[in-house]
């Protein structure tokens, strides 16, 4: 068992595409439309050369399972915003996820030197908010009837994690993850710097 993030290519468009249509992930976009080629290769370009964003396809034993992204990365303030999901349905539910939050909280806060990392989480996704708050995040707002989608005003959740609670929640982390099989050397991020 083996999870990777790996830089975005070109190459994974038709991919990431059929993800972001996919029922099980824009249930929890903020979007109900359907993407269609234009708009995902204009978002495709940005999310290539922008020196402010990140953006990994997850890779659980070497087969592509999903896109982790940090956004609004600013240096100067030393925050950014993350997100992840999983695009394929087989590897919900056996850690993949939990791997992919080490790994990229790990980025943030050791490689970036960030001091706070934040996301957005549809109150109704209340497995992944749980997630982040398992790693440290605490709930810092409640957006009611933020986002209207499936013919419904829906409540999101604000959460943030800054770089001090990570040193203290990282080792009982990295010590669920190793008992789920996820060691050190079971998880890579391949990080790809931009200007």
């Amino acid at each position: 068992m083996s999870v990777t993030l790996r830089p975005v290519t070109a190459a994974d468009s038709d991919r990431l595409l059929a993800w972001r249509n996919s029922p099980a992930v824009s249930a929890y976009m903020y979007t109900d439309h359907l993407i269609g080629p234009e708009e995902h290769a204009r978002w495709l370009a940005g999310a290539l050369t922008a020196s402010d964003r990140r953006y990994w396809i997850i890779e659980d034993d070497g087969a592509p399972v999903g896109l982790a992204n940090l956004v609004n990365i600013d240096l100067t303030r030393r925050r950014c915003e993350w997100a992840y999901y999983l695009g394929e349905a087989s590897v919900r539910g056996r850690g993949v996820g939990a791997a992919v939050e080490l790994l990229v909280l790990d980025y943030v806060f050791g490689t970036l030197k960030l001091n706070k990392l934040w996301c957005e989480v549809l109150l109704e996704n209340e497995g992944v908010w749980k997630l982040h708050q398992s790693f440290g995040f605490e709930r810092e707002a409640l957006y009611r009837q933020h986002v209207f989608k499936a013919g419904r005003f829906q409540d999101v959740v604000g959460l943030g994690l800054l770089a001090a609670d990570w040193e203290k929640a990282r080792p009982a982390c990295a010590e669920r993850l190793a008992q789920k099989g996820y060691g050190p050397s079971e998880l890579t991020l391949i990080a790809e710097e931009r200007g």
